[in-house]
């Protein structure tokens, strides 16, 4: 058996089966989806981050390219109580470790009770507990990856549906997944992906309706440019953000936000509208949350199980924000209108701006 060790902020070592060969670090968390692997695994805000499946098989209906979220694995590594073939095979194709036969339970139970943790992988026929604890040595905290953005996102501006006759949306790729440009394209907008440091001029080239900030990895402290961004156009046009980009959203407008403890990543996060008292099923994956919206947001949703914000509407500008992912992928689809809600703000405004006949 391929000798695969596991080594913890703290210094516990963790023994498992070495399934992919290598050596890699970065943040240790956990999802609780038990379907929706190859969504999870293609997911730009799992860079720079060690995943780990509670569910306990892993890879029980293959690989199909066509539910990817990315061209590429992100997951620095993969742990699991039992990978498939088809999973480990297309991890060893990847280049990313992976190690099963491990205790799961004791994994999710030591990041619930100690939080999201810096760890060290080692795989392979001569490895030891040593190489594992090298890597951690050398791991850093998620808010050190100051320049996280540059790994996820577009180098250059890219237009999808020039051909859809709705309306166009500027999407700040932060790390966005493809199922939100995919869930814009089905509602005849056209997307106009640009890169995460994306400055006024290249925002003003497309001359969007909306500016959407999306999802991504990493501390959203760190995306000054985005900030900035927002802070330059929510008067003039309204502004959107799924995940990372609600976060990035409040600091923008004078909201703070802070880390936690394990975050939330899964499918079935319950999320409770506060005005129509209607309770959602959501897919989310975050390590970050808004702690203060400031004064010019309000939240309308909350997370059931803590109480953290999972929507932002702006007070005095047209901006709508969600923590969780409302196009899904994997998982329930009880947001889907969020994506009309965002065009229908960007009509709105539009119609407003045409003058009225004499």
């Amino acid at each position: 058996m391929t000798a695969a060790y596991v080594a913890l902020e703290g210094g516990h070592v963790l023994e498992g089966r070495g399934r992919v060969s290598g050596t890699a670090r970065g943040e240790l968390v956990f999802t609780t989806a038990y379907t929706g692997y190859e969504e999870s695994l293609t997911d730009p805000s799992y860079e720079e981050q060690v995943l780990t499946f509670s569910y306990p098989l892993i890879g029980n209906y293959g690989v199909r390219e066509e539910r990817f979220e990315d061209d590429r694995v992100h997951p620095r590594a993969v742990l699991a109580k039992e990978l498939t073939e088809d999973v480990a095979d297309w991890l060893a194709d990847e280049g990313v470790p992976a190690i099963d036969h491990l205790d799961t339970r004791e994994v999710v139970t030591d990041i619930r009770d100690e939080g999201a943790m810096k760890c060290g992988i080692a795989v392979g026929e001569d490895v030891t507990e040593e190489d594992a604890l090298e890597q951690l040595e050398a791991c850093k905290a998620m808010s050190e990856h100051t320049d996280i953005g540059a790994q996820v996102s577009v180098d250059e501006p890219v237009a999808h549906g020039a051909d859809n006759d709705g309306v166009d949306v500027a999407l700040v790729d932060c790390g966005a997944k493809g199922s939100i440009v995919d869930s814009l394209l089905e509602r005849d907008a056209t997307v106009h992906v640009l890169p995460y440091d994306a400055d006024e001029a290249d925002v003003e080239a497309v001359d969007p309706d909306v500016l959407f900030i999306s999802n991504g990895p990493g501390d959203p402290a760190n995306y000054e440019d985005a900030i900035s961004l927002v802070q330059t156009f929510v008067e003039d046009r309204p502004v959107a953000g799924i995940c990372l980009g609600q976060q990035i959203v409040a600091e923008a407008l004078g909201g703070t936000t802070e880390k936690m403890t394990f975050g939330h990543r899964g499918v079935n996060q319950p999320v409770i509208d506060l005005e129509s008292g209607r309770v959602v099923m959501t897919t989310q994956n975050h390590g970050y949350t808004v702690d203060e919206p400031g004064e010019h947001l309000e939240v309308t949703q909350v997370n059931v199980n803590d109480d953290t914000p999972e929507g932002l509407d702006g007070v005095e500008y047209d901006v709508i924000t969600r923590q969780y992912h409302p196009e899904a992928n994997p998982g329930p689809k009880d947001t889907l209108d969020f994506f009309d809600d965002v065009l229908a703000m960007a009509d709105d405004q539009s119609q407003e701006a045409v003058p009225a006949d004499d």
